[in-house]
């Protein structure tokens, strides 16, 4: 790096700038400068104390669910999280459902039942919305985003200046093409779950057979293509003793990120893992970031814990392939429907409204006991999402 200091984001108020002496350190100026200094704090320790993704010149990637230090999209980053901390809250984070298709039939998917999805022009008017109530990242999800015949018009169209984009794959469409193009279309980063190091467990999982070499070979394919890859998995009571072999299998297959998010209930009564089982997860997240080899581990423990709280709702948003609006994938409530005009928008105003989102949780909500009394109302012959007003009579 050639300058001690550069200036990555100047606006009314606000100066941030990147210290580059002895390490990477952002610090801020300006009217505005308090209330950017929590968000920057957290950047920083992670800077610090953290391998990142990707260092390239001046540019760092500190892990593959972030955008880029520095660059635009970052600058966006900081200007939401100026917002949140003033008390306007931004969904930072949309995730979109934009298929019903996929060849697997994993029990923990949670798209939408019914049928039909939403067209290539509606799913860009959503974007749009998201965008313009200041969202930096677009994540296309379940079913099988690569089963969609415009999936690449659809990366290309999110303005890259303004989001990063993921997608969520089970990998048995990729191909050397598919990846190739991903990369020229935009995409930042390739998630792709594996739940076991044993074949057979994984299929079991995604009931069906050949699974885990499809999910092997689109990650190879897709770090061959040079995206960012994160290898995804989930962590219930039954699966906390996987994780060692699958962090190995992440380091052996060479992604960038193996990114581990605590399962969720389904209804009361589910299991859910223990404060001893998420004290494990703590513990990866902090011992596997430091310097070494192996790939940045990313646990939602951390992430939604200590770093930032639940995002549900206070920083993210997810639309169901119906257009359904909820907090996050997990949660198995609906607040409006973004295809209604200014719907997202609409359907985010509600959930600010309440007082479930207003406080700040260390903890998943759908891991919270507090919360998860809520489920105890949704009717046993519901559908995988059901109206919160429903709950609140």
């Amino acid at each position: 790096m050639n300058e001690e200091k550069i200036n990555i984001l100047t606006m009314p108020g606000l100066s941030v700038d990147m210290e580059t002496v002895g390490g990477m350190r952002l610090t801020a100026s300006g009217a505005l400068g308090a209330a950017c200094g929590p968000a920057l704090k957290r950047i920083n320790e992670r800077l610090r104390d953290e391998k990142p993704v990707l260092v390239d010149g001046d540019m760092v990637i500190a892990s593959t669910w972030l955008p880029p230090i520095p660059g635009k999209v970052f600058n966006r980053l900081i200007r939401a999280e100026v917002s949140c901390a003033m008390g306007k809250y931004v969904p930072e984070t949309v995730s979109i459902e934009i298929t019903r298709e996929c060849k697997c039939n994993c029990e923990h998917c949670t798209v939408s039942e019914g049928e039909g999805e939403m067209t290539t022009g509606q799913i860009k008017a959503m974007i749009d919305q998201a965008l313009d109530m200041g969202a930096f990242i677009i994540t296309f999800t379940e079913g099988d985003p690569l089963l969609r015949d415009d999936i690449f018009e659809l990366v290309e169209y999110v303005d890259k200046d303004k989001a990063i984009v993921n997608i969520f794959t089970p990998g048995t469409e990729m191909k050397t093409e598919t990846a190739a193009r991903l990369k020229d279309a935009g995409l930042h980063n390739l998630l792709i779950s594996i739940y076991s190091t044993d074949p057979a467990k994984h299929d079991q999982t995604r009931r069906l057979e050949g699974a885990y070499n499809w999910a092997v070979n689109a990650i190879r394919m897709g770090l061959d293509a040079g995206l960012l890859v994160t290898m995804n998995t989930h962590a219930s009571p039954a699966r906390m003793h996987e994780l060692p072999g699958l962090y190995e299998l992440a380091g052996e297959l060479g992604v960038h990120e193996f990114s581990i998010w605590e399962s969720v209930a389904k209804r009361l009564g589910d299991p859910v893992i223990s404060e001893e089982n998420r004290k494990v997860l703590l513990d990866m997240h902090n011992t596997l970031n430091q310097p070494g080899p192996g790939p940045r581990v990313f646990t939602s423990s951390f992430f939604e814990g200590e770093m930032l709280g639940c995002m549900a709702g206070r920083r993210w948003a997810h639309v169901c392939v119906d257009g359904g609006v909820k907090a996050c994938p997990y949660m198995p409530f609906e607040f409006g429907n973004a295809l209604e005009e200014n719907g997202l928008r609409a359907a985010w105003k509600v959930i600010r409204s309440l007082e479930d989102f207003k406080e700040r949780r260390n903890l998943c909500m759908m891991q919270d006991p507090k919360f998860l009394i809520n489920l105890g109302a949704i009717p046993e012959d519901s559908k995988s999402k059901y109206s919160y007003r429903g709950i609140l009579k």
